[in-house]
């Protein structure tokens, strides 16, 4: 399992962080036990949607934002998407829910999709080989609700 290793410098302090090491889920807090259908996805274009337009800038390739400026990698709730981003259903699991995935490791939710509903999320991998080895599974996931 690949981590995406970054450093930040956050008030002339330096921080390193190794992706979804750096989510814990809530001390004390309630945690739910759930089986869920878990997918993979990527930046690509197949698995996220996008086409490049006339001008080569990458565009939606459809829904209500078709034909609009995309900017890979970018989630829904602004941040990048890195190894332990979660795409869920937000009716059911908002943004910010940590979820620990059998097989996976930790994960917050930071994105969406419009086929993901219910108990169904998509794990953010590095590549497309990666996302498609995934494939679609039923696992076990402990779920620590915001």
């Amino acid at each position: 399992m690949k981590r995406f290793y970054y450093i930040a410098v956050v008030l002339g302090v330096v921080l390193l962080g190794a992706g979804c090491a750096t989510i814990r889920p809530p001390p004390g807090g309630l945690r739910l036990d759930r089986r869920m259908l878990v997918t993979g996805y990527c930046p690509c274009r197949e698995c996220c949607d996008w086409h490049r337009n006339w001008l080569l800038r990458p565009v939606y390739s459809s829904g209500p934002l078709k034909g609009k400026r995309k900017e890979i990698g970018m989630t829904a709730s602004g941040t990048h998407a890195r190894h332990g981003t979660i795409a869920a259903d937000t009716q059911r699991y908002p943004f910010g829910t940590v979820m620990k995935i059998e097989g996976y490791g930790t994960g917050r939710v930071e994105d969406q999709g419009g086929a993901i509903k219910g108990d169904h999320i998509d794990l953010y991998f590095d590549s497309h080989h990666e996302a498609v080895e995934w494939g679609k599974r039923y696992v076990r996931v402990q779920v620590w609700p915001r």
